[in-house]
């Protein structure tokens, strides 16, 4: 099985390469630093799983799940993430994402989910399983996050998080003034205009 590891911290990477020794069989194991070089890994060769980390520089690990489910259709994400499962992992399994797990999971966790990806399945915890319950019921009526692109979705979980604007353009590399006009787009698009209303639109949909 051969497997790209995509994180931005060298230590995680060296730290899911031990896990992964756990796997039977005879694996290759490849490291991308952001989703560009992940993507340049990518187009020179096959992998059967990436472990895809949702807080990347520069383009967020969703975008670049859209690249890859775009370009790699037959090829397996499993998104890692320090965000708990109510924030992304509805998002991210609905861009084909194979699995979400935060990076508290057991390594026990981590090992079955990508041999359960890796003949062809999903892994889905008990939590998200309910989590996907009440979005099915809720899912006839489209929510307003709904309309936001991987990248505003992100900013709006900071944002209601109360991280400053200069504080989010730090985190994600991008410009104070690249941020504002993020915000000013969520905003119009949310049909909301203070930070505040934000919030509690998250609180009241379980975003936060």
């Amino acid at each position: 099985m051969k497997i790209l590891i995509c994180d931005d911290h060298k230590i995680v990477r060296d730290g899911l390469k031990q896990i992964l020794q756990h796997l039977e069989g005879m694996n290759t194991f490849m490291e991308a630093g952001d989703g560009n070089e992940a993507l340049a890994l990518l187009k020179k060769d096959a992998y059967d799983i990436v472990l895809l980390d949702i807080s990347l520089p520069g383009r967020s690990g969703l975008e670049i799940l859209q690249s890859i489910k775009s370009l790699y259709p037959l090829t397996n994400v499993l998104m890692l993430s320090m965000h708990p499962e109510e924030q992304y992992a509805i998002r991210a399994i609905k861009l084909g994402a194979s699995a979400y797990l935060t990076k508290d999971t057991a390594s026990e966790e981590l090992i079955l989910a990508i041999r359960k990806v890796s003949e062809g399945g999903r892994y889905i915890s008990q939590s998200l399983a309910e989590n996907f319950a009440q979005f099915i019921d809720k899912d006839s009526q489209k929510q307003k996050h709904d309309l936001l692109s991987s990248r505003e979705f992100e900013i709006m979980i900071k944002i209601a998080n109360g991280k400053s604007l200069l504080e989010i353009a730090n985190e994600l590399f991008i410009s104070n003034k690249t941020v504002s006009t993020y915000r000013s787009r969520i905003m119009e698009k949310m049909e909301l205009s203070k930070n505040t209303e934000l919030t509690r639109y998250c609180l009241e949909n379980e975003l936060i």
